[in-house]
């Protein structure tokens, strides 16, 4: 999937009933370290994700839990390259991992070594070939 240069934040969320409307929250982080402001209008594109409704959650927090933890091993498709040349792959809600030493559209086999709360980065163990 490509991503637009025009995009200010991506995040995962959940569309809950409030009253009459519908409301999709934005994480305070997006406001706080992103490129968006309160107040500002701005268009929504929704994606499907294709996978169960229910988004595991910290237990602390009203926000998803990441979909990975260190070492875990996944096969994973390289989408895109990111601006410091680094492979860039996304798993389970959309949730980003970083890859180095890798190029868009390569197949690979990763090890994650450090989780954060909105991306992860990981190294190689193996290359898949394209058919596999």
């Amino acid at each position: 999937m490509e991503i637009s240069e025009d995009v200010l934040c991506l995040f995962s969320a959940h569309v809950e009933e409030r009253g009459d409307s519908y409301v999709i929250e934005v994480p305070d982080r997006e406001i706080t370290v992103g490129d968006i402001k309160e107040g500002d209008g701005y268009r929504v594109a929704i994606l499907d994700t294709g996978e169960a409704t229910e988004v595991p959650r910290d237990q602390n927090h009203s926000e998803p839990t990441p979909p990975v933890e260190e070492g875990d091993e996944r096969t994973v498709a390289i989408d895109d390259i990111g601006d410091q040349g680094d492979g860039i792959a996304r798993v389970e809600r959309g949730y980003v991992v970083i890859v180095p030493d890798t190029e868009k559209g390569e197949r690979v086999t990763v090890e994650v070594t450090d989780v954060r709360r909105n991306l992860a980065f990981a190294e190689v163990m193996d290359r898949q070939d394209y058919y596999e």
